[in-house]
């Protein structure tokens, strides 16, 4: 039987707006995180991740207003994570809106927290992401804090060990392709997809649609996590909230330039293509299925 992909928008959050970096730097101001939300729920969006991209600085998750705004609106799963150390900070999320956390740092620092939370709101709740960075002698080794923290696992040993541990799902994030539009690493995808049973988003390089289907005819992807092409079709062809009080780089949304590797799409331009293209995806709001032929 074909499996359901989803493609899932993922927005990363500075403060109170949606920003995007390249390799997980230089971030961009986009934005309201609640207007791109709202805008890819009514446009068939399967789930939404936020993540707090200082949350670790802080070393808290500072999400909670967002989400609560959000969970009002948007009735699809919403994935929360940044800054995410204990089970209490979990609760907090999850009784704020979210369906979902996502853990890095606290679950490479404490892999026991996965079987505790696991344990405590169901291994479909806990998502495990991991950053990882190709190295020269073609090994892939998993990082924290957006690629930044060297933590010298390695990646396929350590999502079949949170798997074990009752990890419900992985997002994994090419540090190496992420923001870039070159494309998912698919031979990263493809190991890690091929050595667990539990479904994996692959993160990191979209730059097209046809990116998409690779990473899932070939990859082997569950699930697909999409950022850039999205943001700026959004950007494209609505109007744009920003609170400039806050901190960032805003030029970029003044001169409504586009980043030359990407070519914007929306998810019905998505869905449509893997639908043409044998995929078997949702392709409404209302969630209705369509299957295409086997590819």
């Amino acid at each position: 039987m074909s499996k359901n992909i989803r493609i899932i928008p993922k927005l990363d959050i500075k403060g109170p707006n949606l920003v995007k970096g390249i390799h997980l730097e230089g971030l961009r101001v986009m934005g309201k995180p609640e207007q791109f939300a709202r805008y890819y729920y009514e446009n068939g969006a399967d789930e939404l991740v936020y993540m707090d991209v200082v949350a670790s600085l802080y070393g808290r998750n500072s999400l909670h207003d967002i989400i609560e705004r959000t969970a009002r609106e948007v009735f699809i799963p919403l994935t929360v994570g940044g800054g995410l150390r204990t089970i209490e900070d979990i609760k907090n999320v999850l009784r704020a809106g979210a369906d979902k956390v996502s853990l890095n740092t606290a679950a490479i620092k404490n892999p026991q927290i996965i079987s505790e939370a696991s344990r405590k709101f169901g291994s479909s709740t806990i998502l495990i992401s991991i950053e990882a960075i190709k190295q020269p002698d073609g090994r892939y080794l998993a990082y924290t804090d957006n690629g930044r923290e060297h933590t010298g696992l390695e990646v396929l040993e350590w999502a079949k060990r949170v798997e074990t541990l009752g990890a419900g799902e992985i997002m994994l994030t090419s540090v190496d392709m992420e923001g870039t539009g070159k494309g998912y690493d698919i031979e990263l995808t493809r190991m890690v997809a091929d050595a667990v049973s539990i479904p994996v988003i692959a993160c990191g390089g979209a730059g097209s649609v046809g990116h998409i289907g690779q990473v899932i005819a070939e990859g082997k992807a569950d699930a697909v996590a999409v950022a850039s092409i999205l943001h700026y079709d959004f950007i494209e062809n609505n109007r744009v909230e920003v609170d400039r009080e806050d901190e960032g780089n805003v030029e970029f949304l003044e001169s409504r330039r586009t980043f030359s590797k990407i070519n914007p799409a929306n998810l019905h331009d998505i869905k449509d293509y893997l639908h043409k293209n044998g995929f078997q995806c949702r392709c409404n709001i209302n969630q209705e299925m369509v299957s295409g032929h086997t590819a």
